[in-house]
């Protein structure tokens, strides 16, 4: 039985589209994988502050990453060597927040007299952050320090099925580790410049701000993948092109 160059033509035909659809999905897939990686770790926002700042708040960013869990507890540490002074907590619906206090192995001597003690952890229990949801925990602060580069929140966060994410890995200077805690960047002030904080709606606009960013960064990746796709697709057709050529 013979089989005519048409038959062969459609057969090879198949073969190169299955291919290339076949890479363009996982290209896209494995590029929003990642996107969606980079962005599921807790955060803290803004993502800096001049050292010394006064009066302002920080906004801890947790993600839920398990489709079948939800988070029920989140445990924040905040640095004892270089203290954040004055913390307090902004009440949220469902949570109920518990705050740890620790004496300081230094003192740290303020305009109002001589801190002994600060907080040195926040859990948050009592409500749930579903797939797909996050949750914004809100911390105001007296003052920050008045040294060091960077301040490290490490955070564990507890899912329903028991399940411990520990965001508590520190950067190195490299590549973003497998864990990371939220960090916050400590700055140096210019001369003249009030080392108070902004006001809070600046801040929730800077948080906004770093989370559009993300936001943008997944999008980018996303396309990124679907040109690749495109791209694929588009070599598959002209060797079906350049194949037809060649047998006619």
């Amino acid at each position: 039985m013979s089989i005519s160059p048409m038959s062969i033509n459609r057969s090879a035909t198949r073969i190169v589209l299955r291919r290339a659809a076949a890479v363009t999905a996982l290209t896209a897939a494995g590029v929003l994988a990642a996107a969606g990686a980079a962005s599921a770790h807790v955060t803290v926002h803004p993502e800096s502050y001049e050292k010394g700042a006064t009066d302002g708040v920080l906004t801890f960013r947790v993600p839920n990453e398990e489709d079948s869990a939800s988070t029920t507890k989140v445990q924040v540490y905040l640095p004892t060597d270089h203290p954040v002074l004055g913390v307090m907590v902004h009440p949220q619906d469902g949570w109920t927040p518990k705050v740890t206090t620790t004496k300081l192995k230094t003192p740290v001597k303020t305009d109002d007299g001589t801190i002994t003690e600060a907080v040195s952890a926040i859990t948050w229990t009592g409500g749930k952050i579903g797939a797909g949801q996050y949750e914004d925990f809100d911390v105001a602060f007296g003052q920050l320090p008045e040294s060091g580069d960077q301040l490290v929140f490490k955070t564990l966060q507890t899912y329903s099925d028991g399940n411990v994410a520990r965001w508590i890995e520190a950067p190195t200077g490299g590549d973003e580790p497998e864990n990371p805690a939220p960090v916050l960047k400590l700055t140096a002030g210019t001369a003249g410049d009030d080392a108070s904080a902004a006001p809070a709606t600046e801040k929730k606009s800077t948080a906004a701000a770093a989370t559009d960013a993300s936001d943008s960064t997944a999008r980018g990746l996303g396309i990124a993948g679907l040109v690749v796709g495109v791209l694929g697709l588009a070599a598959a057709g002209f060797a079906i092109v350049r194949s037809r050529a060649t047998r006619s």
